[in-house]
């Protein structure tokens, strides 16, 4: 009954996966669709309007400019009987990208540290609270930090929700040092026998130098409390931002080691591409996909689910 019960959610969310990625999949697929419909040889102008859908759909020139070469090659080899096999290709080579599991992989002994960053409006409070209410049900004793001290409004919303899911939550007066609050949380995980501790900062420009500094010492001070804290420094992202999103990924990776993502508003966006552009360009691994505002509509990343998902309409 139980493995029914998760074979059930799985099969669920990798429909509401599909319906999120619509928009995305007519953006890139439906115009290869399109492009390759009645066409008979492949030839530079189906290459140069191929180039042209992918560029737009938010993909990254670079990954563009490897497939449309590994295509020519193919072509120049006769290994591509027709255009239709151009899509089959496209699928295998977003599915190399994406190879693996991405999901959080954390040891049944001691406390298991994530710091969860992110710019104002990606959904990163909603995102930490939907994360602990997933490891709960994974079978992880958690416990969330309210380091997002910065607007009262952040404690209050994470203090509702650690009552709803029923985790427990370590949290200050607002303007409080969130570097306090860190050195609380993480007295009280390792007392209280927490086995992860998920600490909320507050949301940020990633061009902002004073907070990427008070981020900085937040992490020096986890690691001095706990050697090898923290352990994962995930990035919360919103999907809809398109390009916006790689900058901010670049910029929080090259101050602060961005571990691996979360992206959200998959639902609302038709630049869902930019996934592809992250992982192939930075190499930081997705580990949780949000196409929703439940609970259940956050769910850990599966590269093969994602790849299969932008490709299956029905």
């Amino acid at each position: 009954m139980f493995f029914m019960e998760i074979n059930e959610k799985r099969t669920g969310f990798f429909q509401r996966l599909k319906e999120g990625l619509a928009k995305t999949r007519t953006n890139l697929l439906g115009n290869i669709d399109r492009l390759l419909l009645g066409k008979k040889v492949i030839d530079q102008e189906l290459f140069d309007e191929l180039e042209e859908i992918l560029i737009t759909a938010d993909v990254g020139a670079g990954f563009t400019q490897e497939l449309i070469l590994s295509l020519r090659e193919k072509a120049s080899r006769d290994e591509l009987a027709d255009p239709v096999a151009l899509k089959r290709l496209l699928q295998d080579e977003i599915r190399a990208i994406f190879k693996g599991d991405g999901s959080l992989v954390i040891p049944k002994n001691g406390l298991f540290t994530v710091m969860v960053l992110g710019v104002n409006g990606t959904g990163k409070t909603t995102t930490v609270a939907k994360m602990a209410y997933d490891l709960k049900n994974r079978g992880y004793a958690a416990m969330i930090a309210a380091a997002d001290t910065f607007r009262a409004a952040a404690i209050e919303q994470i203090e509702v929700w650690s009552e709803r899911i029923g985790v427990p939550l370590v949290k200050q007066q607002a303007q409080a040092d969130p570097s306090a609050v860190v050195f609380d949380a993480l007295k009280s995980a390792k007392a209280g026998k927490a086995e992860v501790l998920l600490v909320d900062t507050a949301g940020r420009l990633h061009t902002k130098v004073n907070l990427m500094e008070e981020l900085k010492k937040m992490k020096r001070v986890m690691a001095r409390e706990l050697p090898g804290a923290p352990h994962e420094v995930i990035l919360v992202v919103d999907a809809t931002t398109g390009q916006n999103t790689l900058a901010q990924a670049r910029m929080f990776h090259e101050e602060l080691g961005v571990t691996g993502l979360v992206v959200t508003k998959l639902d609302g966006t038709a630049k869902g591409g930019v996934v592809i552009r992250i992982v192939r360009e930075l190499n930081i691994p997705i580990r949780y996909l949000g196409v929703g505002e439940g609970l259940d509509d956050l769910k850990a990343f599966n590269g093969e689910e994602f790849v299969d998902a932008l490709f299956k309409a029905d």
